[in-house]
C-alpha cells in the first residue's frame, strides 16, 4: 500500500479516467529484480502497472529480445496466420500490417500466403535487415485506410496509452478491415490463482493488464466493435500454467521459460536442471486446465477481431 500510495500521480486510469485501486503489491521483475505495484480501475477494469518507469529502454536490453517463442515458432505462427484467415481472407491486393512484429517471422508467413506487408517495432533493424518494410513505431506508417487487417501479438499490453492507439489503428484500416489483438487475460484463471507469480504479468513491459471485459472497453472507447474473440493461445496458456506453478514452488523466477526461449541465466546447473524436470512434469498436467480455461473463457490469453463501429464509418 506504501508503494501505491507513493505514486498517487499515475493514479487515475488512462482511458476512462476513474482513481486507481490497488490490487497487487511486490510484483518482481524478473530481469531486474525491481518491484512494481498492479493497480485496477473500478470503472473499466483495466490494470495499470505502478510506477511506470519513463525511459522503459533497461527494461528490454538483453536477455528480453531473442528467440522469444524457443521451438513453439512455427505452430505460433500458423496459428495466428488461421486467425487472420477466419476473418479476412488473404489476396495479391491485401495488405496486412503487424504492430510490435519482433524479427519480421509473421510477417514473412503472411507474405508467402500473399499479402503485402508492412510491420512496426522497438528495434527495426533486424526485420529491416531481412528485407521487410519496419517502421520504429505507428507514427511512421502513414498509410491511411490502407490496411485489411492490423495484428498486434501481445503488444497492446506495452502501450502507455491504448485508447490512442487504438483510434490511431482505426485511422490505418479500411472501412471493412480487421483489427486481430492477441493479450494476456489478467481474469483468466491462471491471473487469478498465480497472482503476483504469474508469468504473463511481466511488469514493467507490460503497462496494462486486460481481462475480457476491460479489453472489450477499450476498444468500443476507440470506435471499434468486437467479431469474434477466442480464449486461448495453446503455448501461450500452457507454459503460463507450469511455469507459474514453478514460480511459486522456487524462488528462481522464470527457469523454465528461460530454458526453453534460450535465455538461461546464471543459475546454478542444479537449479536449470532440477526447475526444467519439475516444470515438464508440471506441463503435462497443465494440458486438461488449459482446456478447462479454453472451454469457460477464463483461458490465459484473450484473442479477438474487432471492426471499426459504424458512428466512426459515417465520420
Amino acid at each position: 500500500m506504501g508503494e501505491f500510495q507513493e505514486n498517487r500521480k499515475r493514479m487515475n486510469c488512462t482511458v476512462c479516467g476513474s482513481e486507481l485501486i490497488p490490487q497487487l503489491s511486490e510484483v518482481r521483475d524478473p530481469l531486474t529484480e525491481e518491484t512494481f505495484s498492479i493497480a485496477r480501475c473500478p470503472g473499466c477494469g483495466l490494470g495499470h502497472t505502478v510506477p511506470q518507469p519513463e525511459n522503459l529502454t533497461p527494461y528490454y536490453a538483453f536477455p528480453y529480445y531473442g528467440n522469444r517463442h524457443g521451438f513453439t515458432l512455427r505452430r505460433c505462427i500458423k496459428r495466428r496466420l488461421a486467425f487472420v484467415h477466419s476473418v479476412v481472407q488473404p489476396g495479391s491486393s491485401q495488405r496486412l500490417l503487424d504492430i510490435g512484429c519482433g524479427d519480421g517471422s509473421f510477417l514473412w508467413a503472411a507474405k508467402k500466403m500473399g499479402w503485402e506487408v508492412m510491420g512496426t517495432e522497438l528495434n527495426p533493424q533486424p526485420a529491416r535487415d531481412s528485407g521487410l518494410d519496419v517502421r520504429a513505431g505507428i507514427e511512421q506508417v502513414d498509410q491511411e485506410g490502407q490496411f485489411d487487417c492490423v495484428t498486434m501479438w501481445h503488444t497492446l499490453e506495452h502501450m502507455r496509452d491504448v485508447k490512442s492507439t487504438l483510434i490511431q489503428i482505426g485511422t490505418l484500416l479500411k472501412t471493412d478491415g480487421r483489427l486481430i489483438i492477441a493479450v494476456p487475460d489478467n481474469g483468466g484463471f491462471q491471473a487469478k490463482i498465480f497472482g503476483r507469480k504469474w508469468l504473463h504479468l511481466d511488469v514493467p513491459r507490460h503497462l496494462v493488464h486486460f481481462d475480457a471485459n476491460s479489453l472489450a472497453y477499450c476498444l468500443r472507447s476507440a470506435g471499434f466493435s468486437i467479431d469474434r474473440q477466442w480464449h486461448q493461445e495453446f503455448e501461450y496458456d500452457l507454459l503460463g500454467w507450469s511455469q507459474s506453478a514453478l514460480n511459486c514452488i522456487i524462488p528462481y523466477p522464470n527457469v523454465f521459460f528461460d530454458v526453453l526461449t534460450g535465455k538461461r541465466k546464471k543459475h546454478e546447473i542444479w537449479v536449470t536442471v532440477s526447475g526444467f524436470v519439475l516444470a515438464t512434469v508440471l506441463t503435462v498436467l497443465a494440458v486438461p486446465l488449459v482446456a478447462a480455461g479454453t472451454l469457460a473463457g477464463r483461458g490465459g490469453t484473450i484473442v479477438v477481431a474487432a471492426y471499426r463501429a459504424r458512428e466512426q464509418h459515417r465520420a
